[in-house]
């Protein structure tokens, strides 16, 4: 909703007054919880993991069970950290028309939050648990818990490596997918966790560096909060590097063609993460931070993308593997 918008029941600042919130404007609040953009990212590596777990095509069924308890989980984990963040969130300028800011679209009530999220959690216990397994139910819960109470509560406002360990949370769907379909947690699923646990901090860097005036106010010590660009970018490069390795890493269990594939698609992230910090050494300090490191952001969500639909589609090949 843009600040030129009204919405029936809301007043001209978007917030809404007790008792005066329509429906759909509160279903709208508590989906945008969710933070469904971030949802569907994390759904994008759960699928192929299950295609290269069953070597193949697993049952609809349980595809279909474990993308709607991996959206009921990651739900839980972002309306929660909604519900810590509103007083940042309302200090940044990115989010600070969440449903929970007042003063911003403020059509959310914080206890309503924390029910909504507790409540999504509770659903992707019973849904994975019931109709996959209760280890992937585990893992989902684990993901949650990690997220909530080691990322957002403990090293978020605290340690520039808030987001390298943090990360960890937004890895845990690869381990559910290959869970849901065999019962256990085997090497190849681990790799894959490595290979997004290396990528996020190049991917969240580039976007903080955008953002870094919006970090520092909220005093949250993002590295290009705490640390110069070139610093910044240098970390990113050595990241990218640790990634692409761990993506290679992979092929023994994915086939020589996804090796391929995997290799192409590194040497261009490489390319790009090696032109950014170019660029940003080039610059003066503080303009090093406006040589569109947001690029890189775009571009690493096309990577991986890219590089799971490799995962996936020689998994559903009958040959080209070892």
């Amino acid at each position: 909703m843009t600040a030129a918008t009204t919405v029936p029941g809301l007043d001209r600042h978007g917030t809404a007054p007790p008792g005066r919130r329509p429906a759909k404007v509160v279903a709208r609040g508590l989906v945008a919880l969710t933070k469904p953009r971030i949802i569907e990212l994390l759904l994008v590596t759960t699928v192929p993991t299950m295609l290269l777990a069953a070597h193949g095509l697993p049952s609809l069924r349980l595809v279909l069970v474990t993308l709607v308890g991996g959206t009921l989980a990651a739900g839980s984990a972002n309306t929660i950290n909604c519900y810590i963040d509103r007083d940042i969130d309302a200090v940044m300028k990115r989010t600070s028309r969440r449903p929970l800011v007042v003063g911003g679209q403020g059509t959310i009530r914080p206890g309503e939050a924390l029910a909504w999220g507790i409540v999504l959690g509770a659903g992707a216990t019973l849904l994975l648990g019931l109709m996959a397994n209760w280890l992937a139910a585990s893992l989902a819960d684990a993901a949650i818990l990690f997220y909530i109470f080691v990322y957002t509560l403990g090293l978020k406002r605290r340690s520039p490596s808030n987001i390298v360990i943090g990360g960890a949370a937004g890895c845990f769907p690869v381990l559910v997918g290959w869970a849901a379909v065999t019962g256990t947690v085997a090497l190849p699923a681990v790799v894959l966790f490595a290979v997004i646990f290396l990528w996020t901090p190049p991917h969240f860097w580039a976007l903080a560096m955008k953002f870094r005036k919006d970090y520092a106010a909220a005093g949250v010590p993002m590295l290009p909060v705490v640390a110069s660009a070139a610093k910044v970018t240098r970390k990113i490069v050595w990241y990218s590097y640790a990634m692409v390795a761990a993506t290679l890493a992979l092929t023994p269990y994915a086939g020589w063609i996804y090796g391929v594939l995997a290799a192409a698609l590194g040497a261009w992230f490489l390319v790009e993460a090696h032109a950014l910090d170019a660029r940003v050494r080039a610059a003066e300090s503080e303009q090093g931070y406006r040589t569109a490191p947001i690029r890189l952001f775009h571009l690493s969500i096309a990577y991986l993308t890219l590089l799971f639909a490799a995962v996936a589609v020689t998994a559903l090949l009958p040959w080209g593997r070892w």
